[in-house]
C-alpha cells in the first residue's frame, strides 16, 4: 500500500509539474539527473563536495580523467613518462586539447592554475593535495615566496614536467581529481567571480555550461571542441537540485528524471521496497559517515568528553534502524579496501559504562552540569533521523542534552568551515584509493580539517608515511596516525561506511556502474 501511495503521489506531482510548466515548454534534455542540492561552487579550485564536483568535472578536465569504473585514464595528457626514481613525471598534452572557445590549451595553463590553488591568499581547501609536489607545501604555507621553485614547469606549450617530493603511488589518480584541472585565468581576470556564469564560463571538459537557474536547474551542453567529443553520447544534460527524497523518487518514477546517484535520496520508509526494484543499484565504495567535534569549543576541548560521546553510540541502531542499506558499522575513518593491504586500527566501540566513567572524570557525573550543545546537520529525512537517534543515545547513556541544528546545504557547509558548531554531521568520499585520502584531511593546515584540531605528532606521522617507500611500514605509520585521530584524541566519531546507491533503468541506460570512488562521469553514459 505504501509503495502505491508513493506512485499515486508521483502522478499527482507530475500533473502539477505540467501545470506549472505551461508556457515554459523546453525540449527535454538527453539525460535528466537529480543532484541532491544546489552546488556551493563549480570552480574546480574551490569545490569540495560531491554535488559540485559532478558538475565541475564535466566542465573541466585535468591531465587525466576518470572512466566509468572509477579508474584514471589519459585526459588532456595523451601520454607521460616517469623517471626511474618515480619522482618526476613528464606529461605530453594532446595536440587537439583546446578550451571551449577554441583557444589552444597550453602546459602553462596548468602551471598558472596550480599556482592559483597554492596561493596562500586564495584559500583553496584542497591545496594540501598538491603537497606531494616539490616545494608546494612550503609555497602554500608562505615559507617559500618564489613559485618558480615549485616542481611544476611548462617545458613548452605541450609539455609539462612535475617533480614530486617523494614517490607517490597515487599521483596519477590525483591528476584526474577536480582540483588539478586547469581553469582559464584570462577569463577569470576579465570577469572576476562572474567567470562561472553561463555565457561567460570557458572550460575544457566534455560539457559546457548552457544555463544555471539557482534552485531550479543547471543545463550542460556537449562541448563540440572537446578532444573526445565524438565519444560523448549525451548532447544535453539537465541537473535538478532536488534535496527531498520523496520528490526525487517521484520525478524518477514518472520519467521526469532518468538518474539519481545520491545515497541520501532513499526514503527510510521505502528502503526495503525500493531495494527489491530492478532500477535500484548499490555497491560498496570508499566513503565514511562520521561526526566531527569542534575541539575549540567547550566542553569538547576535553578529549575525555569526546571519547565518552563516541563510546555512547551503538552504531547498529543507525545502520539497522535507519539507513538499512547494508552499511558496515564504522570504528575507523578509513573504510575497508582503502589502499593496498591497509587495515585500520580498532576504534572505540559501544561501551556506555566506560563512557559514563570518562564523562564523570571530565567533571560531569551523570551528565550533571553539562552545557547545552548543538548537533549540526542538513535537511534530509535520513539526516534528521540519524540526528534524532544520536541525540537519544547521548541522552540515554550520558544524561546530556544535545540540540539539533538544521541548516540548508550551503549554510551548513559554511558553518562547518567556519567551525560554527559543537558537533557536526560529516562524511568523506575517497578521492583516490589510498588511506591518505582520508587521513590527510586532518592535517593541521588542511582546509578540510574543520575541527580546530592541530597535532604536530599527527602531522609528523602523515609526513613520514608519505616518504616511506615500504608499503608495510607505510601502513603501520598510517595506523598510528589513525589511532591518534579516532581514539587517543578522538577528533571524530565514525558511524558507518557508505554503500553507493544509484536509481536508473539498466536495460536502457549504460555507463553507470558502482565503483570504489563513487565517481560516474556523464560523458560515459549512453542510451541503448
Amino acid at each position: 500500500m505504501l509503495a502505491f501511495r508513493v506512485i499515486r503521489f508521483a502522478f499527482v506531482a507530475a500533473f502539477l509539474f505540467t501545470l506549472v510548466s505551461c508556457g515554459k515548454s523546453r525540449p527535454r534534455a538527453d539525460l535528466v539527473f537529480i543532484n541532491g542540492a544546489e552546488p556551493e561552487s563549480i570552480d574546480p579550485a574551490i569545490v569540495t563536495d560531491q554535488v559540485g564536483m559532478r558538475i565541475s568535472s564535466a566542465l573541466f578536465e585535468g591531465l587525466c580523467r576518470i572512466d566509468e569504473a572509477g579508474r584514471p585514464q589519459p585526459g588532456m595528457a595523451e601520454r607521460w613518462e616517469k623517471s626511474e626514481d618515480r619522482k618526476t613525471y613528464t606529461f605530453h598534452l594532446r595536440p587537439n586539447a583546446v578550451w571551449s572557445d577554441g583557444v589552444p590549451l597550453k602546459a602553462k595553463d596548468f602551471v598558472d592554475s596550480w599556482h592559483r590553488v597554492l596561493n596562500p591568499e586564495f584559500g583553496a581547501d584542497y591545496a594540501g593535495q598538491f603537497y606531494v609536489i616539490k616545494n608546494a607545501r612550503a609555497f602554500h604555507e608562505g615559507t617559500l615566496n618564489d613559485f618558480g621553485q615549485v616542481g611544476v614547469t611548462a617545458l613548452d606549450d605541450r609539455t609539462l614536467r612535475v617533480e614530486l617530493e617523494d614517490p607517490t603511488p597515487y599521483f596519477i589518480d590525483l591528476c584526474a581529481f577536480a582540483t588539478f584541472a586547469p581553469v582559464p585565468l584570462r577569463i577569470i581576470e576579465e570577469n572576476g567571480t562572474a567567470w562561472i556564469k553561463p555565457g561567460v564560463l570557458i572550460g575544457n571538459g566534455s560539457y559546457t555550461l548552457e544555463d544555471w537557474l539557482l534552485d531550479d536547474r543547471i543545463v550542460l551542453r556537449r562541448n563540440e571542441r572537446y578532444w573526445d567529443a565524438a565519444n560523448v553520447p549525451m548532447q544535453s544534460i539537465e541537473i535538478l537540485p532536488i534535496s527531498e527524497p520523496n520528490t526525487a523518487i517521484n520525478y524518477f518514477l514518472t520519467g521526469q528524471a532518468d538518474l539519481i546517484m545520491d545515497k541520501g535520496m532513499v526514503p527510510t520508509s521505502l528502503t526495503e521496497k525500493l531495494k527489491q526494484q530492478p532500477y535500484f543499484h548499490t555497491g560498496p565504495f570508499l566513503g565514511s559517515y562520521f561526526t566531527r567535534f569542534n575541539v575549540t569549543r567547550e566542553p569538547f576541548t576535553d578529549p575525555k568528553v569526546r571519547l565518552a560521546f563516541s563510546l555512547a553510540i551503538d552504531r547498529k541502531r543507525v545502520t539497522e534502524k535507519i539507513t538499512q542499506l547494508g552499511e558496515r558499522n564504522a570504528y575507523s575513518l578509513t573504510p575497508p579496501g582503502a589502499g593496498q593491504d591497509y587495515q585500520p586500527p580498532p576504534g572505540p566501540e559501544f561501551d556506555p559504562k566506560r563512557a559514563q566513567q570518562l564523562l564523570a572524570e571530565a567533571g560531569y557525573p551523570g551528565g550533571k552540569g553539562f552545557p547545552r550543545v548543538d548537533y549540526l546537520y542538513f535537511p534530509k529525512p535520513v539526516e534528521r533521523n540519524i540526528a534524532v537517534e544520536l541525540q537519544a543515545m547521548w541522552r540515554e547513556h550520558l544524561g546530556v542534552s544535545v540540540d539539533l541544528a538544521k541548516q540548508e546545504w550551503k549554510v551548513y557547509l559554511s558553518s562547518m568551515k567556519e567551525k560554527n558548531y559543537h558537533l557536526c554531521r560529516s562524511s568523506w568520499v575517497g578521492d583516490y584509493n589510498d588511506p591518505g585520502t582520508f587521513l590527510e584531511m586532518f592535517l593541521s593546515g588542511s582546509g578540510n580539517n574543520r575541527t580546530g584540531w592541530a597535532s604536530a605528532q599527527y602531522d609528523a606521522l602523515i609526513a613520514a608515511a608519505a616518504s616511506e617507500p615500504d608499503p608495510e611500514k607505510r601502513n603501520t605509520i598510517f595506523q598510528q596516525a589513525e589511532k591518534l585521530l579516532i581514539t587517543d584524541d578522538c577528533v571524530i566519531l565514525p558511524i558507518y561506511h557508505y554503500v553507493g546507491v544509484q536509481f536508473y533503468h539498466a536495460d536502457r541506460l549504460t555507463g553507470v556502474q558502482p565503483n570504489m570512488i563513487d565517481d560516474h562521469p556523464f560523458r560515459c553514459m549512453r542510451w541503448k
